[in-house]
């Protein structure tokens, strides 16, 4: 281990407010005794305030204003740093060799207490999600080094409805994670407007040396969630689907990420949606069939109507 970071291994023992012996970092640290009086030597002289007493009770402490310096991190701080880590690595987070390495120091710069404690809370938190077949993890990484250093990327992507991939040169403002995916918000030289992208569909990436300026004030976020669930201003365009059911479906209904976008008035067993029309009959129903008997439709009929026609097709398809 290389002499600065043993230094910092050392500073992480001492943290914890109890008096710790040169024996114990010796042994935590697999070092010699003697190199351990040297690092507390070298500690000492760059000025950390190091309390040293000498006995059979004695060992080494730091000044309690130094240990509460932002350098360390208190139980809570350590504990939600693993947690989060937790979180990252389950949603393809492409830093996973870095964090680790971070993860790593915080357990082995702590001091037994601390890391039983950790592993108790560590232990005690899952993060379960869909796995996904592809690995990404070259391709955000080269993506957010394209994003934070303002290069072009020239990518093959496929898109669906389209028979062939396309190349495309693209500025990348910013990486979002959203619902289990990753995707790329920037300008498109090729249909020279801002898109998205998903990281999944892109068969090849090269970094150009192209480079360009990201607008100022522009919201990735913003974007995407407009495109995403557009706002109809037109309301004309717009109908209102009323749905009866027990208040335990309603509540999911209207915590759905696209339902409860367009909800407008709810109550303890009834939920109006205002919607686009054409979405509303080509999207809608199939959102709604997995409530099966505990919603009912009150208006309009025609999506009522619409839903037999989807559930008609759907059984005349299975009975072929």
């Amino acid at each position: 281990m290389p002499k600065m970071d043993n230094m910092l291994a050392i500073l992480w023992m001492l943290s914890s407010g109890e008096k710790v012996t040169a024996t114990q970092i010796s042994e935590k640290l697999e070092m010699n005794i003697r190199t351990v009086y040297r690092y507390m030597d070298t500690l000492s002289t760059s000025g950390v305030p190091i309390i040293s007493d000498t006995g059979h009770y004695g060992g080494y402490t730091l000044l309690n204003k130094f240990i509460e310096a932002p350098l360390f991190f208190d139980f809570e701080e350590q504990t939600s740093l693993f947690h989060a880590a937790v979180f990252a690595e389950e949603a393809g987070y492409y830093g996973g060799e870095a964090l680790n390495r971070a993860t790593l120091k915080l357990s082995n710069y702590s001091t037994q207490e601390q890391e039983t404690k950790i592993n108790q809370h560590l232990t005690s938190l899952e993060v379960i999600r869909q796995l996904s077949s592809l690995s990404m993890e070259a391709f955000l990484k080269e993506l957010e080094q394209a994003v934070a250093n303002g290069y072009s990327v020239k990518i093959l992507y496929y898109k669906k409805g389209e028979e062939q991939s396309t190349y495309r040169l693209v500025d990348p403002y910013r990486i979002i994670y959203w619902n289990n995916k990753w995707y790329v918000i920037g300008f498109c030289h090729l249909r020279k407007d801002i898109r998205s992208f998903r990281v999944d569909r892109m068969e090849s990436l090269m970094v150009t040396e192209n480079k360009f300026n990201r607008p100022e004030n522009f919201s990735a976020r913003d974007f995407f969630m407009k495109n995403l669930l557009p706002t109809i201003e037109d309301k004309e365009k717009m109908m209102s689907l009323v749905i009866n059911g027990n208040t335990r479906m309603l509540d999911d209904m209207c915590q759905h990420w696209f339902l409860g976008h367009y909800l407008q008035k709810r109550t303890s067993n009834q939920a109006v949606f205002l919607l686009e029309k054409e979405m509303m009959y080509s999207y809608v129903p199939y959102l709604l069939l997995s409530y099966g008997k505990s919603i009912q439709i009150v208006e309009p009929i025609s999506f009522k109507k619409r839903l037999i026609e989807v559930l008609t097709d759907l059984i005349e398809f299975h009975q072929k």
